[in-house]
């Protein structure tokens, strides 16, 4: 058999595996044609891809001789994915555990979070915090009442996955930390900020000219506004250990405890006694991580059946949705095979 024939990849670009060089690209990403596609190469062995269902349905049909094989790096992502929404739902009771370290509070005031919080500059709940909560209540009473998700798409003209994401949000919090700890150009910037104020400068048209010179590329306007937040906090300096956002978090979690920076392992600690349910998250992905490593398969199952001893709903889903891809999951384990050759070669 011709080395070309031995192996295809990745959904949208199919790839000759041992060849590592795309051969096609098929239009949309309906299992139609990627099943007529294969059922026209009976030659091929192997399939890897990611684990939409379409592909898995493609495949199943149009060569169903072929070893499935789901790619090992799509799998960790979607697992890294529903870490996030569980980090981003419990933030609130890592927020408090912060906030009772001491030197966090009572003795000093605290300067409010800065734009990217939930109040704006005047101290006012922001639009996207307001628009946010009012539209999670909508949502949640909807589906309440037993609506579908396309029909309170329908009635209150969101679109059908911003609905989803209302609906299945385990709280308001999730949403909310979602939408208002964005990275900003300014963020790397604001220790300097703070020391300057706490030292008595402030004003904010020298301060942008400082971090300006520093290499900030932002323009002045966020930097007015964070120094008027620091003059409402009474030129207090920021708390020593300051809570740690999501996407932080969610790095930790899955980063291996040797690969953690001296300074953030106490963090990771501090949140996992913080709360139960993301020490929980932490051990199961330890758990997943070290079955990876060790290309054992066998033990999927019951990691797929401990996670739901948890109250871990997006974890919960990532493992039911292990069960439909099982198979080829273990599959892909110890096998060389991946799609990274095709991914990014190809354009819509």
């Amino acid at each position: 058999m011709s080395p070309c024939a031995r192996a295809i990849s990745t959904p949208r670009s199919w790839s000759i595996l041992e060849a590592r060089r795309p051969v096609e690209v098929l239009q949309g990403r309906e299992a139609g044609p990627v099943a007529t596609w294969l059922a026209a190469h009976p030659e091929v062995e192997i399939v890897t891809r990611d684990r939409a269902r379409a592909y898995a349905e493609a495949a199943r049909t149009g060569t169903p001789q072929a070893l499935q094989v789901v790619d090992r790096w799509h799998v960790w992502n979607n697992l890294t994915e529903a870490v996030e929404k569980t980090v981003g739902a419990h933030h609130g009771c890592v927020k408090q555990a912060y906030a009772e370290l001491p030197g966090n509070g009572g003795e000093r005031a605290v300067p409010p979070e800065p734009p990217d919080g939930y109040l704006d500059v005047h101290g006012r709940e922001r639009a996207l915090v307001a628009r946010t909560t009012r539209r999670y209540a909508e949502v949640q009473e909807l589906v309440a009442q037993g609506r579908s998700l396309r029909g309170i798409s329908r009635d209150l003209n969101l679109d059908y996955y911003a609905v989803r994401r209302y609906a299945r949000a385990a709280g308001l919090e999730e949403l909310l930390v979602a939408a208002t700890h964005r990275t900003t150009l300014l963020d790397a910037y604001k220790p300097y900020l703070d020391e300057r104020f706490s030292q008595g400068c402030h004003n904010a048209s020298l301060l942008f000219r400082e971090i300006r010179a520093q290499g900030y590329q932002g323009s002045a306007s966020p930097v007015d506004r964070y120094i008027r937040l620091l003059r409402k906090g009474s030129i207090a300096p920021p708390p020593p250990r300051p809570t740690p956002k999501p996407r932080k978090i969610t790095a930790w979690i899955v980063t291996h405890p040797d690969n953690l920076r001296p300074d953030d392992a106490p963090d990771l600690q501090q949140v996992r006694e913080a709360c139960p349910e993301l020490d929980a998250t932490f051990r199961h992905v330890r758990s997943f991580a070290t079955m990876m490593r060790d290309l054992r398969g066998d033990r999927l199952p019951a990691w797929i059946d401990a996670v739901p001893e948890e109250d871990l709903p997006h974890l919960h889903r990532f493992a039911h949705g292990l069960r439909y891809d099982l198979d080829a999951i273990i599959a892909g384990l110890p096998v060389p095979w991946n799609s990274g050759q095709a991914e990014g070669r190809t354009r819509e």
